[in-house]
């Protein structure tokens, strides 16, 4: 076995390409690539970080507490888990959300598409493509870039603090709704905001155009919500690019998650037991038509088509998504009204509900069972990267036979990249407990 973290010849004298610790992700994580006569005869996306059980933290819960709790799945995308959760309790409850509260839980959600899309592109992924170990580095040759793509980011966190009371795992959201209605004044002069922010973030695109991609395609299987008329946020049915198209109660009939050995993170594989990919690609790939007339144009514009095979060229996409949520989100700051009441509510009673809304990294799917008091019997949570794990692992095997025969260092690097690619949030996907005891 090679040296912990360098790529080199196994034991039994094959190629080993590996990383012990991945940097630019969120979360612990590995990976590690064995060829063996000119092929791939192994990949694995290892992830290590321990598990944080949330499904059964909820057991006995409230349905009122879910959203809060699983908040605290990650801080990066708390939105998330407040808005799937939300989603399915409201439907195990038989809610119907008034418009002007399904308005704001979009402009809510677009202010973290902002934060975290930025943060991905202009911190984390630009680095790869410049050669340089991070954003500290890219601020020495182009220091308006990264302070550009700071301040849309902060613009984004302030958006989520105006609207759920803090920036990072919101105080102000519930079942229903939102505590209290946002300030009308305070809302609507983010509008002007957010349209500037959305020029910074066009003129960033054209930045990432400027890129040396590598030369990668992959026939992704493509999984997304898809809207009856909007880009997808926060509702939709569930589409692939191979013809499916169903409620979002069905999900566990099409996808399943698996235990490996070497993850602590359930795999996301479906029917067939195959990868499929979810996140800014499949979304891009099955909504381009639900892109306003200008984006679409804006992403012609950066070589971008209807559709993104090439998984490095992801960050184009993730970036035209910064420019639509900041547009979106203008649009819907300008028009804001407080809603009356601020939240809707109904008796408990026993219950299956389900919710799915895009995560900036991909489908985020919840399902809750509760009782007649209203307390969660059982509960999954399935994240996009425990669903992207599988192809992640595909993408390392292409990757690595399409540029087999550059060196060690530099083909590390590529996989790396291959990585980080999906922006993987490790945290969100260590969350699961599946125990059994016998007693004699």
């Amino acid at each position: 076995m090679t040296p912990d973290g360098q790529s080199g010849k196994g034991s039994d004298g094959s190629r080993i390409i590996k990383v012990e610790a991945l940097a630019r992700v969120e979360g612990e994580g590995a990976f590690r690539v064995r060829i063996a006569d000119g092929k791939v005869a192994e990949a694995e996306f290892r992830i290590f970080e321990p598990p944080r059980y949330f499904e059964a933290l909820l057991a006995g819960r409230s349905y009122r507490d879910a959203p809060d709790i699983t908040s605290r799945i990650c801080g990066i995308c708390p939105i998330a888990y407040i808005a799937s959760a939300s989603q399915a309790m409201e439907q195990a409850l038989g809610l119907a959300i008034p418009a002007p509260i399904a308005d704001l839980r979009r402009l809510l959600y677009c202010g973290e598409w902002i934060q975290s899309h930025v943060l991905h592109t202009h911190m984390l992924h630009a680095p790869d493509f410049l050669g340089m170990p991070d954003a500290f580095a890219i601020a020495a040759s182009n220091r308006s870039l990264v302070e550009r793509g700071l301040e849309v980011k902060k613009l984004g966190n302030s958006l989520m603090e105006v609207i759920g009371g803090r920036s990072v795992h919101p105080v102000n959201t519930r079942v229903g709704g939102f505590f209290s209605a946002p300030d009308r004044t305070a809302l609507r002069a983010l509008a002007p905001e957010l349209e500037r922010a959305a020029e910074h973030s066009e003129a960033a695109l054209r930045a990432f155009a400027g890129f040396d991609f590598p030369d990668f395609e992959s026939d992704y299987r493509c999984v997304s919500l898809r809207h009856a008329s909007d880009y997808p946020i926060t509702e939709g049915r569930i589409v692939s690019s191979d013809g499916l198209d169903i409620a979002v109660e069905a999900f566990g009939d099409h996808f399943e998650e698996q235990h490996v050995a070497h993850s602590n993170a359930l795999q996301g594989a479906g029917a067939d037991g195959g990868p499929y990919l979810v996140g800014p690609l499949a979304r891009y790939n099955l909504n381009f038509d639900r892109l306003p007339g200008e984006i679409q144009a804006l992403a012609r514009e950066v070589g971008l088509g209807e559709t993104c095979r090439n998984p490095y060229q992801s960050i184009l996409v993730r970036q035209v998504e910064v420019v639509y949520a900041c547009r979106e989100a203008a649009r819907l700051a300008a028009a804001y009204e407080p809603p009356e009441p601020s939240f809707v509510e109904a008796p408990p009673r026993p219950a299956v509900g389900h919710g799915a809304t895009e995560a900036p990294r991909g489908l985020c799917y919840h399902r809750y069972e509760i009782d007649g008091e209203g307390r969660i019997v059982t509960a999954q949570i399935v994240p996009p990267t425990s669903q992207n794990q599988k192809q992640i692992e595909q993408d390392l095997v292409g990757v690595v036979e399409r540029y087999i025969d550059l060196d060690d260092e530099a083909l590390q690097w590529r996989c790396e990249q291959g990585v980080r690619n999906y922006d993987p949030c490790i945290s969100c996907a260590t969350h699961f407990l599946k125990l059994e005891i016998e007693r004699d």
